[in-house]
């Protein structure tokens, strides 16, 4: 089969498309439980490790994105010291307790935990403290590919979770297979879907509020104001507006 970029946007596509109709109820039900909670004063975290490390970076004051949200990062964890070290530690449950409680998580907030797999240790502990510690825990995987990696007895990350989102990317992630070799990875692009979808849909619920708690680009004439607002509000649990 001849790879190109028309038949790449077909894949692509046919993921969304599954995603915006299959998942659609989930998303607009964890959106109001979400809205609720920010209501109520409680935060929002985001984990994930190796590329889904980006998708957490990607929610950090970002133009478009909710502002009552903290990406969970950390040096082993991401790219900067070594791809072999990082791949190492998304395996290793011992870094969880640490990593998470230096964000200092409280009962009641929410993570939400992208892990493609859905089978590395790190993300699967990092789920079982959130939910031990009474956080509303979502997560986000191919339940194809997770099915696919381990025996019955093993329980995969949508079984430590109150709801999963299914990110619908193939066994492997790539989207084609030629020589033996997988090209064009699809599950960075399904969570950064998910998670603007999320955004979209928390914006029904909040968008009466006085304050609108969603940054504009720095770009922007006048935004500055408006997300120096925003990062008064979250400073206090956000250590990355601090």
């Amino acid at each position: 089969m001849n790879i190109s970029i028309e038949k790449l946007t077909k894949k692509i596509n046919g993921i969304i498309n599954k995603i915006s109709i299959i998942e659609k109820s989930k998303i607009r039900e964890i959106a109001q439980i979400l809205s609720k909670k920010y209501l109520e004063g409680s935060h929002l975290y985001i984990f994930g490790t190796g590329h889904n490390h980006c998708i957490a970076e990607e929610s950090l004051h970002r133009a478009g994105a909710f502002a009552g949200v903290t990406p969970i990062l950390d040096k082993k964890i991401d790219f900067s010291e070594g791809i072999t070290k990082a791949s190492a530690n998304e395996r290793n449950k011992s870094l969880a307790k640490k990593i998470f409680e230096k964000y200092k998580p409280l009962k009641n907030d929410s993570i939400i935990i992208f892990s493609n797999s859905g089978v590395n240790h790190l993300p699967i502990e990092i789920s079982k403290i959130a939910k031990n510690k009474g956080l509303f825990v979502i997560s986000v995987l191919s339940i194809k590919y997770a099915n696919s990696l381990r025996s019955n007895s093993f329980k995969n990350l949508s079984h430590y979770c109150d709801i999963c989102i299914n990110n619908y990317s193939p066994v492997g992630d790539t989207l084609f297979n030629q020589k033996n070799i997988g090209i064009s990875s699809s599950s960075t692009i399904a969570g950064i879907f998910i998670l603007n979808s999320l955004w979209a849909e928390m914006y029904k619920f909040l968008k009466n509020e006085r304050f609108i708690p969603f940054y504009k680009s720095s770009n922007l004439p006048r935004s500055n104001l408006h997300n120096k607002k925003l990062e008064n509000q979250f400073k206090k649990k956000n250590i990355f507006l601090r």
